[in-house]
This record gives structure tokens, sequence and C-alpha cells, in this order.
């Protein structure tokens, strides 16, 4: 009898063992045989990252196209640089990658956009890093004016697509008066889309400057995958989204960077607690500190802050108010605890929401004010998914 339902156990292990490999997902970068082809015979650029990975044993993608002698001019490095290491905000500097002897040049500070002396020994584009689905998350920048550059110079360019762990269509759609690079497109705060999605979306709605001329543009879809569906990181996409709880409250708690509350860098859970210099913010106690691999010049370095701990929060989906709504009543200082108020309303897209906090409008009433925009954007999207 045991040897019977060992059996059936080990039976039903081997049928159910196909469905298991088809829903595998399978990204952009791993589907070779579709772009391979095109990159033959060419110069390539790429711009990559640390995320971008393929296969079982995570090899870098530069490394993989090396070895099947893919002629790799250049790399072009976004923000956090090539191997993801630098912090938001820090210098990213041109040079040549250590273990391939690669040039590289930073897309980062100064050089946000590939020059056309630059693209000059580059025939095509390849693009491979892994989003968060949140609209000042920089790397979406950095694809539009890689878009744009391709465009203005005739240069090809291939989208390899991943998955959108944040798969979420929230917040107000960015104004243009508030267009920076935190903040590029008119998109919401949380855009749900794919970065392949979004580029054909940036190319079909004639957002780049050249609108006569569209980035010469090709995606490389994912299998495995598609809307609706989670998706967890196999790589921290930068060095203060180190899991999936940070990567869920990202697009909620970012708009506190433009406050003195403290969303944990310079501890090894970013993005996952709140807190500041005053016990009147909670019970909850951690101290910021310089931290090789997070963030070495965190706010309020070696205070304690006091506040909430989210690290095991639940129902943190999409984008909220509630969490700013919390600390700006108990902060008690009105229009001062927007410490950077223009920030803040770079990140947000708009200062109505900025406004709407210091009429003290409720979340509800925040949230219905950018309905009717967000359900045009809704639209918009329809034509370009493709999961």
């Amino acid at each position: 009898m045991q040897t019977r339902n060992s059996f059936t156990l080990f039976f039903l292990f081997i049928m159910s063992f196909p469905l298991y490999v088809c829903s595998q997902i399978v990204t952009g970068a791993e589907q070779m045989e579709q772009y391979l082809p095109l990159l033959k015979g060419k110069r390539i650029g790429m711009v990559v990252n640390h995320t971008s990975v393929v296969g079982m044993n995570q090899t870098h993608l530069l490394d993989t196209l090396l070895k099947r002698n893919v002629r790799i001019i250049k790399v072009f490095a976004p923000e956090h640089g090539f191997r993801g290491n630098a912090d938001a905000g820090e210098t990213v500097k041109d040079g040549k990658d250590s273990r391939t002897g690669v040039s590289i040049v930073s897309l980062y500070g100064n050089n946000k956009k590939p020059t056309a002396a630059q693209l000059k020994d580059i025939d095509v584009i390849l693009f491979d890093i892994q989003d968060v689905g949140a609209r000042f998350y920089t790397y979406i920048s950095t694809m539009y004016y890689v878009m744009e550059a391709c465009a203005e110079n005739n240069k090809e360019m291939i989208v390899l697509d991943r998955p959108n762990p944040c798969d979420y269509v929230e917040g107000p759609i960015l104004k243009p008066a508030y267009r920076s690079f935190v903040g590029m497109l008119p998109i919401p705060v949380l855009h749900g889309c794919t970065i392949g999605e979004l580029a054909q979306m940036i190319n079909g709605e004639g957002w780049i400057a050249n609108k006569k001329n569209p980035c010469p543009l090709r995606v490389i879809p994912m299998t495995g995958w598609k809307h609706g569906e989670p998706y967890s990181l196999p790589i921290k996409p930068s060095p203060n989204l180190p899991n999936d709880q940070s990567i869920r409250l990202y697009a909620s708690l970012c708009p506190f960077e433009a406050t003195r509350v403290s969303v944990g860098r310079g501890t090894t859970f970013p993005f996952q607690v709140l807190g500041a210099p005053n016990k009147k913010y909670g019970d909850f106690t951690f101290t910021p500190r310089s931290l090789a691999g997070f963030d070495k010049n965190p706010m309020h370095k070696n205070v304690a802050c006091y506040g909430e701990d989210l690290r095991n929060a639940d129902a943190v989906n999409g984008f909220t108010l509630r969490y700013f709504l919390h600390f700006y009543r108990l902060s008690g200082e009105g229009a001062a605890f927007f410490s950077r108020a223009r920030w803040f309303d770079l990140l947000l897209g708009t200062d109505s929401v900025r406004k709407a906090i210091l009429r003290g409008d409720s979340e509800d009433t925040i949230r219905n004010s950018w309905q009717k925009e967000l359900q045009t954007y809704k639209e918009i999207r329809k034509k370009y998914l493709l999961y």
C-alpha cells in the first residue's frame, strides 16, 4: 500500500512537471533565437546593469553575448552604475568594465542622453534593464533618452522585455510643467506596463522629440508571464530595493523623500520603515548608518528615528497616500512638513496633490481627483499591451 501511494505521488509529480516548465518565465534576454540574428555582423551598444542576467546561473548578458562572439562596442550605464552598486544620486563615471575591458559610458549625471559622437560607432542599441513599474524609477527615463537619441541618429534599438513586479495603474498623471528625470512621461505613478510595452507607447504616442521619425524599435517579448501575475525579482534592482516588500511599498513611500521623514535608507530594510528623530511619530525605532551596498550617507545618519515598521504590513498593493497623510497629521507642521515642496511635486508629477493635502482633503477625495485622467491613460495603455 505504501509502495502504491509512493508510485502514485511520483506519477502525479511527473505529469505535473511539463506544466511547471511551461509556466516558467523566459525573459526577452533569454529569447536569443529571436534577437541574435539581428545582431549578426553589427556593432552593438548595450544599455544594461546588474539586473541584465540570463539563465539559471544568472550570467550577465554582456558576458553571455561576448562568448557568442557578438561585437559589443560599449556599455551605457544608468543610475547606480553598470554593476548596480552606486548610491541614489551618486555620480557614475565613464571607464572600462574590469571583467571584460568593454568601455562604459555613464548615462547618469550631466550626460543622460547618448550623444551623436557616442553613437557614431554603434549600429544597434540593446536595452535590458529590470524596471519596477514606478514613474520616478529612473531606468525608464534613461530608456526615453536612449530612444530619443536613436531616433535622432537613425540607430536601431532592441528592448529585451522583463515582467513588471508592481503591476498596477494608479496615481496622478504627470503634468508637462513637472517633467524631470524622475518623471519624463505623461503616465501615472504606477504605469502598469512592462518596459517593452512602455517603449512601444513612447513611440506610438509620439512622446519623443523627433515625432516625424520615431525610434527604430523592436521589442523581444518574454513568455510565461501575463499582467496581474506576481513576480519576485531574483536580483535587487537598485541598492535600496532589497526585496519584494520594499518594491511593493516603493511608490507609496518615495514621496517621503521630499520631507524629513526617513524611509529607512542606511538600514538593511529601506522602503519598509518610516521615521524621524521625534517620538511623536511612533514607538518603533531605527538608526540610519553609513551602510555599504545600501546608502553611504543617509538622512539622519547615526540619529535614532521613531516611527512605523512596515516590513510585515499586509495588503500593500498599488499606490496609497495613507502613510503620507498619517505622518503629515502627526507632524502638526502644515506646509513645513514638505521640506522640499518642489521635489514632492516632481515626484507626484503635479502640485495638486500637495495642495489637496494642505487643504485637509481625504485620501478618497484626492484619489478621485485623478480618476478621469487615469481612465484616459488606461485606454491608451490598452493599445500597447503584449501580455
